[in-house]
């Protein structure tokens, strides 16, 4: 369990930490706005990507071996921040964190499937939390390092528990070995394709994600535009952070006592979308809308992972499974960082971004009506 958290600890701070940043990264680099924005596309691109070979590379490496290279790129990415800041050195970076990321985020669930039986809920609700806890972190950080050593020396710092988690992992996972093959692998992910319910969970989990990588991406720029000093839009980050950990632990504490999830969800989707309409209609309310904002989208990324697995009857399809939604969910969802930035450079705002965030929320309250209990893909 250690291990499991430790790892997801150290898969959003080389994105998160780069929000509050951000301006100065231009500055530094000559950057454009959609430039910046492709620092953070790019990486959860790849994660959507590597997703889709999850499969392959659990049969190749197995998990063990696999989540310990996603660690290392991870811990390489971030040092190799501190020594190549240029805009070719921090593009690099970013794809070897989005492969680092991939890998471990493609075979972990199916880890904790395999491993953890009837407490599989509970375990990936306190996996997902502790991602959302890393990236809190990291954001609180991010300001006050960069004043102290420059936002060089502040991301190669995150190879730090990087590495730690590496050593962690292969010390607790060291009787793992390959996953077995399950049957028919190459059957079970052409059924995937084909069925319309797993198109209907990759759609749900890319629209989620897609909110919390644009407001991981464009919150503190925002909010910088608004007035508040780079150290006060950092800060309103990490606070928005923390209210996300909050409610994932909220619901890995209650999951086991819902097996139907769609209240939970109705509840989310509803603070996440007040939120929006506070961005959109009253930014001034920065307290109302760190914590609405994080409530909804720290709610949101467990329950989607958790109502995934829902729908998948042993290990080896769960993995499948949830390779096929974070892959799709991902690639749609690194979009909108790229999307967020040309808008502010076409139009010097974020509004046309932050509508379009409340429509996709709107569209995942109807979807949620058919995540009955006991549906399988």
């Amino acid at each position: 369990m250690a291990a499991i958290v430790v790892a997801a600890l150290n898969l959003r701070p080389a994105l998160a930490a780069l929000g509050p940043v951000l301006d100065q990264v231009k500055a530094a680099t000559g950057a454009s706005s959609a430039a910046a924005g492709l620092l953070t596309t790019l990486p959860i691109l790849l994660m959507g990507l590597g997703a889709l070979l999850a499969a392959p590379l659990r049969r190749a490496l197995g998990e063990r071996l696999g989540v310990a290279i996603g660690l290392l790129a991870i811990a390489i990415a971030c040092g190799l921040r501190a020594i190549w800041p240029t805009t070719a050195g921090l593009f690099a970076s970013a794809a070897m964190v989005g492969v680092g990321v991939a890998a471990v985020q493609a075979l972990m669930p199916g880890f904790i499937k395999r491993t953890t039986g009837e407490g599989a809920p509970r375990m990936m609700g306190l996996y997902t939390t502790g991602i959302m806890a890393g990236a809190a972190v990291a954001a609180a950080m991010a300001t006050g390092v960069t004043r102290l050593a420059g936002w060089q020396t502040m991301f190669g710092l995150w190879a730090l528990p990087a590495a730690l988690a590496l050593a962690l992992w292969m010390r607790a996972a060291k009787r793992e070995t390959a996953a077995p093959a399950g049957g028919p692998v190459a059957l079970r992910q052409a059924s995937m394709w084909k069925s319309p319910r797993a198109w209907l969970l990759l759609t749900f989990f890319g629209i989620g994600t897609g909110a919390y990588t644009l407001v991981l991406a464009w919150f503190p720029p925002f909010y910088a535009s608004r007035g508040l000093t780079a150290d006060q839009a950092g800060y309103a980050l990490s606070a928005l952070t923390v209210c996300e950990v909050l409610a994932g632990l909220a619901v890995s504490a209650a999951i086991a006592r819902r097996p139907d999830r769609r209240p939970l969800l109705a509840a989310a989707l509803a603070s996440l979308l007040a939120g929006i309409a506070c961005l959109l209609l009253a930014p001034w309310l920065v307290l109302p809308t760190v914590c609405l904002l994080g409530a909804g989208i720290g709610a949101i990324f467990p329950l989607s992972l958790i109502v995934t697995l829902d729908h998948a009857s042993d290990p080896e399809s769960a993995g499948d499974l949830m390779a096929f939604v974070q892959g799709g969910g991902y690639v749609m969802a690194s979009v909108m960082p790229f999307f967020a930035g040309w808008v502010r450079d076409a139009s010097s705002g974020l509004s046309a971004a932050w509508l379009l965030m409340a429509a996709g929320v709107v569209a995942m309250m109807a979807m949620t009506a058919r995540f009955t209990p006991g549906a399988r893909v």
